[in-house]
């Protein structure tokens, strides 16, 4: 391989073991324990967010395919010369990550510092609108909530204290690099957190199918806080009682929607 005319800094791997890689090895049975603040990326579309301006993360290292090297120049270049880019043959690749990584793109990212609510509202502004996840743990939903508020436009997501790590590999492939670009408020219980928005001037809007009014009947406009809860179990009765509650009709004997995707329905009424 001739990496010159790409990076000075691309580095050749040849060996699966080669303890320079180490920290992308083993995905999948790595995604359940954690990376100490750290997360894997998957993909060309994720590694483009990651790197971009826009990103909350900083990238740490990439793993790439090298016959992927000359269509993703542009990034490699832009990267800090102090992130490492491994380039290895996709069989190396497959051995690193442990089964056949079809995508060819790998990098190691850091997670923004947690945060919690009260910084992050009070720099909200006054025509805005978040979304609160309440006991997500499907990484899938995750990604899909992250997804449609950047689409959106929302200011925030605010996770309470039951929702799964939104820096899962999944949840960040299937939001599309959203989770790395979009403000996020962490570990806060479920009521404290409906608390603080209107301590904060929200009106906090509760997702669910025994709603008191319809989805497109409600006002727009001000300070908006949209509250999802998990699919099946729903919110609590205690997040409900402090909620204004909104639906959306069904027909067919159905009595709801995939959780992201009547997340991105209350979205798109709130910000069109």
């Amino acid at each position: 391989m001739q990496p010159g005319n790409i990076r000075l800094a691309v580095i050749p791997i040849d060996d699966p073991l080669d303890p320079r890689v180490a920290a992308f090895r083993d995905i999948r049975e790595r995604d359940l324990t954690g990376r100490q603040g750290l997360f894997v990326a998957e993909g060309e579309v994720v590694l483009r967010v990651l790197a971009s301006r826009a990103s909350l993360c900083r990238p740490v290292a990439v793993l790439i395919d090298a016959k992927r090297l000359a269509a993703l120049a542009d990034v490699v270049a832009d990267l800090a010369d102090e992130v490492p880019v491994y380039a290895a043959s996709q069989a190396v690749l497959d051995g690193v990550a442990g089964f056949h990584l079809h995508r060819g793109i790998l990098a190691l990212g850091e997670k923004p510092p947690p945060r919690g609510p009260s910084g992050l509202l009070a720099r909200t502004p006054e025509e805005a609108v978040v979304v609160v996840a309440c006991g997500i743990g499907n990484h899938d939903n995750m990604g899909g909530i992250f997804r449609a508020s950047a689409a959106f436009g929302a200011a925030a997501v605010l996770l309470d204290d039951r929702c799964c790590d939104p820096f899962y590999r999944k949840a960040i492939r299937v939001s599309v690099g959203a989770v790395l670009r979009t403000p996020m408020a962490t570990g806060v219980e479920a009521v404290q957190l409906i608390d603080r928005l209107k301590a904060e001037g929200f009106r906090v809007l509760a997702m669910t199918p025994a709603a008191a009014a319809p989805l497109h009947l409600a006002q727009r406009g001000g300070r908006v806080a949209i509250v999802l809860g998990a699919e099946g179990p729903g919110l609590s009765t205690e997040v409900l009682e402090r909620c204004e509650t909104i639906g959306i009709p069904m027909s067919g004997g159905f009595d709801s929607l995939n959780v992201a995707s009547a997340g991105a329905i209350a979205l798109h009424h709130f910000t069109r």
